[in-house]
């Protein structure tokens, strides 16, 4: 239960093939995450995290702005999805558009993001999947990494929530670095989750604090 005395209902959004939305689904069901997911959403209509969604019974839906003549229509269709399937958080899982500003102001500081490195360093518009690995190799970093952070208005931008630190090796190639990065991913984002399951993270002001 998090502090208002919920259990917790995500809603997940996804764009490509659910990894992240995999691992959280196996730890809820080895009771390692006390949750529900209550909804799988994408932009994509042939998305592999909207199949995983239907293998284990959890409602898919599909939703793409393109499909709407006007932005109220799909913001409050969006918000509609959310309510019906009692989302009372949302986690993003590779969802490569923006949230729009309405979504965020209801879900404030209930809906989280996991990126592959460590902002604020290689976010941002048009940073994401591979670029982000070959980025970080142009750069010649030692260190990469996964942040989990509190998403605003803004592309990667909102309070760090947890991050957790990647070698980049010399012989790596974008690749290996991005399998590395998302085993990661799939440890790090169950954990995260359970701390607001449990109710231990509080934000106050601009900084996010983890209770014991």
């Amino acid at each position: 239960m998090n502090e208002e005395g919920e259990k917790l209902r995500i809603a997940v959004f996804a764009s490509g093939r659910g990894t992240d939305l995999q691992s959280i689904i196996d730890a809820i069901k080895a009771g390692k995450l006390d949750a529900q997911v209550v909804m799988v959403l994408s932009n994509k209509k042939d998305a592999m995290a909207l199949e995983r969604a239907r293998k284990h019974g959890i409602p898919a839906v599909y939703l793409s702005s393109k499909d709407f003549d006007k932005r109220d229509e799909f913001v409050s269709t969006m918000l509609g999805e959310l309510e019906r399937h009692g989302a009372n958080f949302i986690a993003l899982a590779g969802y490569l558009r923006k949230v729009p500003p309405e979504v965020i102001q209801k879900y404030r500081n209930r809906i989280v993001n996991i990126h592959p490195a460590l902002l604020p360093s290689f976010g941002g518009k048009g940073m994401y999947g591979m670029r982000v690995h070959e980025a970080v190799i142009e750069y010649g970093c030692k260190v990469t990494g996964v942040t989990i952070h509190i998403v605003d208005e803004h592309y990667d931008h909102g309070l760090v929530v947890a991050q957790r630190c990647v070698e980049v090796r010399d012989d790596d190639t974008p690749e290996t670095l991005a399998a590395r990065v998302l085993e990661v991913e799939h440890q790090l984002y169950p954990e995260v989750l359970q701390w607001f399951a449990e109710g231990k993270v509080e934000v106050i002001g601009r900084k996010v604090i983890i209770k014991e």
